[in-house]
């Protein structure tokens, strides 16, 4: 067998002994020798022969019969049993380098010394079988990683360094203290003649002397503390990114995929942390305090002559005020002391910087209303609009009697915006508190920040775009509402633009929605208007609530009595119809005489406010001799629409059911007549189906006067002046049309009429021969009634002072509208009724229906002399006064009527 040389042995017949354990180093001289192995000796036993190399083995030992499965020691089962395989020295880690998973083959070296003042180091395991040698250079990089170890080596170094000096600084202050420990001893000796009193001063000094170097030892491991605590945060810094590597090699896992920096990662996780949880900048900042402070006192003990208790309420001290450190003695302690202030300034900078950012964050969110409304019983309306600023005025009246109310508006629009556009309006809310909240209604989170699951009504405003865009927003702004799991306590109003649009808004919402079509309803009273001047003011007055309008309340005490007697059982209220408990809560309005009360029925009435009325004893009512003149019959007349709107059709509908057979009705928009008849048609009219009237089609621009001259203006009986939906989306731009188009024809009409021999007083209104205001409304021609469909309040202004036509503020009244189904959803089957075609309608009737000249009545007279006529009259306007009143005080007074005055009553429109 070779040597540890590679040569030949040169006596092959010598003994050879067992293989010994090698160590680089041994104890001392003395070290009893360790002929063993280097593992356990394992008995086996062998049923096979011995091989050729298992004999040449066996002659290491002293029995020449022995063999290798009778061998009394055996390597473990992972380094395998055959000879083949190869030994392994055990070498000082400084001389191998390979990796020890090797078979081993170990030889002790005895009698080694070692030094006293080195540790042992660490032992690694080499190959020394030299059937290894032709090992290529490929295979030798694949079984070590030699870069692993130079870049972590001079860190191992730096870290036996730092112990070696510490461990070095801790014996040599142990050999310091063990030399004054002897001087002591000495000095008490030469010191054994003084008194008991004397020794006892020398036993206090030696106490007080072991308490110094006692404290000594722990002040210069507490520097020792603060130097480490200060190093470390650097080479962390510097070497972090190395530590999972480090981690990898500990556990012999050797990873090739290419990680994110651990640095990265550390700093990742801080910005999430503070992103995501709004305290964890002031718990670091926390942290940070308690930190220096306990940092400041550890360095402030380690420096100065004081317990550590005081040196860590010095440090608070200094970390609290900046101005304390200036009384401190000492060049240490000065430096610790400055650099502790020095830290508290920057963490009170901190602090007061963490406090602004509160402070500002939470005003922001104030200024912008992103903070929760924390209110039940309100009405939150739910979209920006023209109409809002008409709206809240109507709700500040409405809720004047109970002393205020509170408004909750939510809109995509800045609150300090909306708070600015609320306080232009200048009006006095009494008592009434509106909220503003910028948030989305198609957001959940933003209608719970505005309690919506706890309003007691829900406004839907229609956004300022063209119809159909702002119906599919308010269809959209439903399906969130539906989708409150907290469910909704009031009902919901949803402004509508088209009509066509309803039925789905409808479908979606189910029985809490309540719809307002604003075209349908404008539509429809301009028509009204047209037929009957004046009755654009009277809706202003029922519909507001600033005058009188509907309500409904049970009355138990008058179950039983008829409606003739009810009619006159309220002096401050005029009943107008029945809600009728057996049909499913179905209102009558203007039901019959005779209908009587039941248990469970409400009524309807007209009233200043819900509280200012109650029933009374019936008064003397005679209704006396009066004329009985029925109603003139219907007569052919000629109207004219100037402007296009998308309900157009639904007007002619409701003009057809109006008008008389002959009727004509001229359209005049720039609409092209084919594109006319298809979007007629696509809205659901017949255009040959139309019996009572003729259409009349005409292309121009209402605004220019040639094409304006090129129709007969002075022939119409109404024209009709509308918002056109070209310009639906501008209010201004659209009321400066309407307002244009009105000057324009007054000035046509007033220089063709002295040309023209026409009749003074047109066939439908010989009835209103006597009526002073009705020809009022038509001084500027004598014959044709206009009526403005106004946007802008502020136009409204020009119109009435200029007193050449009538107009309808279709804003406003949509408003009023809102306002009163919000207060009461069941008004709006009262107005629904109102506005349609058929059934109950509100007319303007001439005094001479009801009574003869200068003839003396009071109000309640006249009521029951419009029962005889199927009418619940509800107002009057005299001749020379500039409105209506409806439901007048003092309804049991007498006074003189003339025929010059004029009636508003509730008409079965029979």
């Amino acid at each position: 067998m070779p040597d540890r040389n590679g040569a030949p042995n040169s006596n092959p017949n010598k003994a050879e002994r067992p293989p010994l354990l090698k160590k680089s180093k041994t104890i001392s001289d003395k070290t009893p020798h360790f002929p063993g192995p280097l593992f356990p000796a394992v008995r086996r036993v062998s049923s096979t022969p011995p091989s050729s190399s298992e004999s040449h083995t066996s002659t290491s030992t002293n029995d020449p019969n022995f063999g290798f499965g009778d061998r009394d020691y055996v390597y473990p089962s992972f380094l395998g049993p055959h000879t083949a395989r190869t030994r392994v020295n055990i070498k000082s880690a400084s001389k191998s380098k390979l990796p020890a998973n090797l078979r081993v083959e170990s030889k002790i070296k005895p009698k080694a010394k070692l030094k006293p003042e080195k540790d042992l180091t660490a032992l690694s395991i080499q190959v020394s079988n030299p059937a290894l040698s032709g090992l290529t250079s490929a295979n030798s990089s694949n079984a070590r990683r030699p870069s692993s170890g130079h870049t972590y080596s001079w860190i191992l170094f730096l870290l036996k360094f730092v112990c070696t000096l510490s461990v070095s600084h801790t014996l040599y202050l142990r050999n310091e203290v063990s030399k004054l420990q002897e001087e002591n001893i000495s000095l008490r000796r030469v010191c054994s003649h003084v008194d008991l009193a004397s020794a006892g001063i020398m036993e206090f000094e030696e106490v007080s002397s072991l308490v110094y170097f006692g404290n000594a030892d722990s002040r210069t491991i507490a520097l020792y503390m603060v130097v480490f605590i200060l190093v470390i945060p650097f080479v962390l810094y510097k070497y972090l990114d190395y530590l999972p590597r480090i981690i990898d090699l500990l556990k012999r896992k050797y990873t090739t995929k290419e990680e994110v920096p651990l640095k990265k990662r550390i700093a990742y996780m801080v910005d999430v942390c503070f992103s995501v949880y709004p305290y964890a900048k002031l718990l670091a900042l926390l942290f940070a305090t308690l930190f220096l402070i306990g940092y400041g006192g550890l360095a402030l003990y380690a420096v100065g002559d004081g317990s550590f208790t005081e040196a860590i309420w010095l440090s608070w001290s200094f970390v609290a005020d900046s101005g304390n450190h200036a009384d401190m003695v000492g060049a240490g302690p000065r430096i610790v002391s400055v650099l502790i202030s020095s830290g508290g300034m920057l963490i009170f900078a901190m602090m007061l910087g963490l406090v602004s950012d509160a402070i500002s964050e939470k005003v922001d969110s104030l200024r912008k209303g992103k903070s929760e409304v924390i209110e039940s019983n309100h009405i939150l309306v739910l979209g920006w609009s023209d109409k809002l600023g008409s709206l809240l005025k109507q709700l500040a009246i409405a809720n004047k009697s109970i002393g205020g109310g509170v408004v909750v508006v939510l809109a995509e629009r800045d609150k300090e915006e909306m708070e600015m556009d609320i306080a232009k309006l200048e009006f006095d809310f009494m008592g009434t508190s509106v909220i503003c909240r910028s948030g989305s209604p198609l957001i959940l989170a933003d209608l719970k920040k505005v309690s919506v699951s706890k309003a007691r009504a829900i406004i839907v405003l229609a956004s300022d775009e063209n119809a159909d865009q702002s119906d599919a927003r308010a269809l959209r702004v439903v399906l969130s509402l539906t989708g409150v799991r907290e469910g909704l306590r009031g009902h919901v109003v949803v402004e509508m633009s088209d009509l066509y649009n309803e039925p789905l808004v409808k479908l979606v919402g189910g029985e809490l929605i309540e719809t307002v079509v604003a075209h349908d309803v404008i539509g429809r009273l301009m028509i009204q208007c047209a037929l009957q001047p004046g009755l654009a003011q009277i809706w202003e007055d029922i519909l507001g609530f600033e005058n009188a309008e509907f309500y409904i309340k049970r009355w138990p005490q008058l179950d039983g009595a008829p409606f003739e007697n009810i009619l006159v059982s309220f002096p401050e209220a005029i009943p107008c119809g029945v809600k009728v408990a057996a049909d499913g809560g179905n209102i009558i309005i203007n039901p019959d005489d005779r209908y009587v009360l039941k248990e469970g029925d409400e009524i309807l009435v007209i009233a200043e406010d819900d509280d200012t009325y109650a029933p009374g004893l019936l008064p003397e009512v005679n209704k006396g001799l009066f004329p009985r003149i029925t109603d003139p019959p219907k007569y052919p007349e000629r109207i004219l629409f100037c402007g296009w709107r998308r309900d157009i059709d639904d007007m002619i509908m409701v003009l057809e059911a109006l008008l008389a057979p002959g009727s004509e009705l001229w359209m005049f928009n720039e609409v092209p007549e084919k594109d006319r008849e298809r979007k007629l048609t696509d809205g659901g009219l017949d255009i040959s189906g139309l019996e009572n009237i003729k259409l009349v089609h005409h292309v121009g621009n209402a605004v220019i006067r040639r094409h304006l001259e090129g129709l007969p203006l002075e022939t119409f009986d109404s024209i009709l002046i509308l918002a056109d939906e070209s310009v639906e989306d501008s209010i201004v731009h659209s009321d400066s049309r309407s307002l244009a188009t009105l000057l324009l024809i007054r000035d046509i009409q007033s220089k063709r009429l002295p040309n023209k021999d026409s009749r003074s007083i047109p066939l439908r209104h010989s009835v209103f021969s006597q009526s002073s205001w009705i020809r009022e409304m038509q001084q500027a021609s004598d014959r044709s009634i206009i009526i403005s469909e106004i946007l802008d309040s502020r136009t409204r202004n020009l119109v009435s002072v200029s007193r050449i036509s009538d107009y309808v503020l279709s804003n406003e009244l949509v408003s009023m509208a809102l306002a009163m189904v919000a207060e009461d959803k069941q008004i709006n089957r009262v107005l629904e009724e109102l506005f349609a075609e058929e059934g109950n309608e509100l007319c303007i009737k001439p005094a001479e229906f009801y009574l003869y000249d200068q003839e003396e009545l009071c109000f309640y007279d006249i009521m029951r002399r419009g029962r005889q006529r199927q009418e619940i009259v509800i107002g009057y306007r005299i001749a020379a006064a500039e409105r209506a009143v409806i439901n007048p005080a003092g309804k049991s007074k007498q006074r003189k009527w003339s025929l010059d005055d004029v009636f508003v009553v509730i008409s079965s429109g029979d």
